[in-house]
């Protein structure tokens, strides 16, 4: 592979990318509905590739899907969280009983997934102090970036060659290393010490999870991008799979540790 190959896709992965960042330093600085009105829109965006990857060629049954699933996804944001999780589980349901449910088994985790971890960035913005998102964002970023760049210069050892044939082990080990500043970083800003660094830690392997389990789902599905929307980074749940995997697993410590 030439160098120029190699890098082919970085110009627009890295415009793509400075678009993203100044729509999700709006929406965070912002809060309130426009943030909660710009997660709707990326989860069912997400919600309408999903149906899409299983139902391809049934262009309106996936948009009618991902309708579904962003409005139940604004309504459940401005709910109590009991009431929430109700309207949030009417979506995955219409996933489940679609085709007569053949294909349930494997589109309704995903879905759950989808909706659950959106549902965890809303209330990480208007429940927790903002610093918290800052920090959850930052970890997702750094991973990807210092993976890209370890895996693009090193190289070296697949990963999971079967599942995600471009990740190394060498990428995978410079995510984590990547999240450990970036949770020291945040050590004086929320006061968790080394504790924070190590859920920093664990945060990336979820994030890196999240890649892999989009991966695998789009190599069972026969498709290489969930969508074409996003120059250089293919579709929503191609950008946002790592996000959606830190989000899920920080959701799920902050349940089980206020138990």
């Amino acid at each position: 592979m030439t160098t120029s190959s190699r890098w082919a896709d970085l110009g627009p992965r890295v415009a793509s990318a400075i678009v993203m960042l100044a729509i999700a330093g709006l929406a965070i600085w912002s809060g309130g509905l426009l943030f909660n009105a710009i997660i709707t829109m990326v989860v069912g965006g997400i919600f309408w590739e999903l149906a899409a990857m299983f139902w391809p060629g049934q262009g309106m049954r996936a948009l009618k899907l991902g309708g579904a699933a962003a409005v139940a996804f604004f309504a459940a944001s401005l709910l109590p969280t009991a009431l929430a999780v109700l309207v949030l589980l009417a979506p995955v349901a219409l996933l489940a009983i679609e085709d007569k449910g053949r294909r349930a088994r494997e589109v309704v985790p995903f879905g759950l997934w989808i909706m659950a971890a959106g549902f965890g960035f809303v209330w990480l913005r208007n429940a927790l102090n903002v610093d918290w998102l800052l920090w959850l964002i930052a970890v997702v970023v750094a991973t990807d970036v210092a993976g890209y760049f370890a895996g693009k210069i090193i190289g070296g050892r697949k990963f999971w060659p079967r599942i995600s044939p471009k990740k190394t082990w060498a990428g995978t080990s410079a995510g984590w290393i990547a999240a450990a500043v970036v949770g020291v970083f945040f050590t004086a800003t929320l006061d968790h010490g080394f504790a924070l660094v190590v859920l920093s830690v664990l945060i990336s392997m979820a994030s890196q999870a999240g890649d892999i389990a989009e991966s695998a789902l789009k190599r069972r599905r026969g498709v290489k991008d969930s969508s074409a929307i996003i120059p250089g980074h293919g579709g929503l749940f191609d950008r946002f799979d790592g996000m959606l995997g830190a989000a899920a697993l920080f959701l799920l410590l902050i349940a089980l540790f206020s138990m």
